[in-house]
């Protein structure tokens, strides 16, 4: 028996990449997924794949009323909420000249927006238990600004900067923001210009699989309730970010 085990965590980008092997890791250990993300069929898949201990919903983070629903119907299914992976985020890269504004929003709102709706659908729940953990994927972004990727490191950043005001904030809940480097994902599919697009691939020539990252979490996650991992950087070992 771990601490995580019977623990209810709720994974949101969960139909691929980091949320599914995240929600694949956490199962394994012990506990029971709550699982969201907007392609209904991959999460039906997944949860009939690894069993009872998982349950499903449709989840629109850029929704709050979305976000509401899908953690009182995790409630209502398992009883409580302990913690939150708030890990769906989108990345269409463009150089700024390009003045992609609808990219940047939806950035902006899955990325910023996003994880807030999270953090005010769980908040209320963690204070009147007296415990919860967040644990926000933000992104090795958060720390460095590149060439194209402005606008994206700005979302990732204020991810990390929220993570460290809930910190100081609340000192019965727990928080983590998980940056990972370079991750083979589908993370940059939507990216609209062709060379960005065809950089990104040369980048991913050294990179992570999401398992990688669902470990990091799943360390996080099992600490001793008096053990607080604040953050966590993961980089593949050859590459340079």
């Amino acid at each position: 028996m771990t601490n995580i085990s019977n623990k209810i965590v709720l994974v949101t980008g969960a139909s691929s990449g980091i949320g599914e092997a995240t929600v694949r890791e956490l199962a394994q250990a012990g506990a029971k997924v709550f699982i969201g993300a907007r392609r209904r069929e991959r999460l039906e898949s997944l949860a009939r794949e690894l069993g009872e201990h998982v349950a499903w919903q449709e989840l629109d983070v850029t929704d709050g009323d979305s976000f509401e629903a899908f953690v009182a119907a995790a409630e209502a299914h398992f009883g409580r909420v302990d913690a939150l992976v708030n890990n769906a985020g989108v990345m269409p890269l463009s150089p700024l000249a390009a003045l992609k504004r609808d990219e940047w929003k939806k950035m902006i709102d899955v990325n910023i927006h996003g994880v807030l709706n999270g953090i005010a659908a769980v908040l209320p729940r963690f204070l009147v238990q007296g415990s919860g953990h967040v644990i926000n994927v933000a992104s090795i972004a958060a720390h460095m600004v590149m060439p194209t990727a402005a606008v994206y490191c700005g979302t990732k950043h204020a991810v990390w900067a929220i993570t460290d005001g809930l910190r100081q904030e609340h000192d019965e809940i727990r928080t983590t923001v998980i940056s990972p480097g370079v991750v083979a994902t589908e993370l940059g599919n939507d990216i609209t210009d062709t060379a960005v697009a065809g950089a990104l691939q040369e980048w991913r020539k050294k990179s992570l699989t999401p398992d990688a990252i669902a470990r990091a979490i799943r360390f996080a996650l099992e600490q001793p309730d008096d053990v607080d991992i604040n953050e966590v950087i993961v980089r593949p070992t050859a590459a340079g970010m």
